[in-house]
């Protein structure tokens, strides 16, 4: 539906200091006449309750992923919008979504140019997420991205990270239950997304065009090492479909899920993110719980 152009009063605007071009979005979003409150990332949630609370009607926040889902767990099921300035390394969630990544074209989409459209929102021990949420190998290689990351660049820093996660790949228990049934694995990688995901280069992790809804649970699992490597690779390069047919690889769409690992805590990634919680691993999916600010569909324009 058609999104009202809010006064200055209904109107707050949040830049995440340390998003990559903060400086482009400031420019951006100063053409179009925003008041803009550039924050910390350690300060930001207080700002946006703040706002909520003083009775902001659309919130916009520039930033990555991290910063975008920290603002949708605070509107979610509120009659708050949410309206981004996609400022992270690969935006997916803009993407999704249909909310421009040029940062001219996304200020004035935010400034009353959009339209509002539904979305979900992943939520894992009350942890909100957009994207995915994985466990296992997959964190390895977040960790070990961010340490080269400070001597290397972005891309350089994932090959090596990639490389590094592979020649030490290991399995760990797994019991998942949903639905009141329990099965345990034996698993090197567990990828949760919001949304239908696809499985295939070179939309990896993206979500599959007009896919189901809900939350989609992919288990690579086996015992050996290069076992798993082979499955994580052929699951990547063959997509969802012919996954499904490996026989060591298990999906499931569902709105809840339990997962167990057989610990205490775990470091889980959110998102791109990495974070540390209690276990079991208790995730659940909210429909329709966002009140995005997008872009119009081509023939509304």
């Amino acid at each position: 539906m058609p999104a009202e152009s809010p006064s200055r009063a209904n109107l707050k605007a949040f830049l995440n200091s340390e998003c990559g071009n903060a400086e482009a979005a400031r420019g951006a979003l100063d053409k179009v006449g925003f008041d803009l409150e550039v924050v910390k990332p350690a300060e930001l949630e207080a700002h946006l309750r703040k706002a909520i609370d003083g009775g902001a009607r659309r919130i916009l926040v520039a930033g990555g992923d991290g910063t975008i889902a920290t603002a949708a767990a605070l509107v979610a099921k509120r009659d708050v919008e949410l309206a981004i300035l996609p400022g992270g390394t690969l935006n997916h969630f803009a993407h999704d979504h249909n909310i421009p990544t040029d940062l001219g074209e996304a200020a004035l989409v935010a400034g009353g140019k959009g339209v509002t459209a539904k979305a979900d929102i992943g939520y894992v021990n009350d942890c909100a997420f957009l994207n995915t949420s994985s466990i296992g190998a997959y964190v390895t290689f977040v960790r070990d991205r961010e340490h080269f990351e400070k001597r290397v660049g972005y891309a350089i820093a994932s090959v090596a990270a990639l490389v590094k996660t592979f020649s030490a790949l290991r399995s760990f228990s797994v019991t998942m239950e949903t639905e009141g049934q329990k099965k345990t694995y034996r698993a090197s990688l567990v990828f949760i997304g919001v949304g239908e995901r696809e499985l295939k280069m070179p939309t990896l992790g993206s979500r599959v065009k007009d896919g189901r809804a809900g939350l989609h649970v992919m288990i690579v699992r086996g015992r050996k090492r290069a076992r798993l490597f082979m499955l994580a690779l052929a699951a990547i390069a063959r997509g969802t479909k012919e996954a499904e047919q490996l026989p060591e690889f298990d999906e499931f769409i569902v709105d809840h899920c339990r997962i167990d690992l057989n610990r205490p805590t775990a470091t889980i990634g959110l998102d791109g993110e990495l974070k540390r919680l209690t276990t079991p691993l208790d995730y659940r999916v909210e429909r329709d719980a966002l009140r995005l600010v997008v872009a119009a569909p081509a023939g509304d324009q």
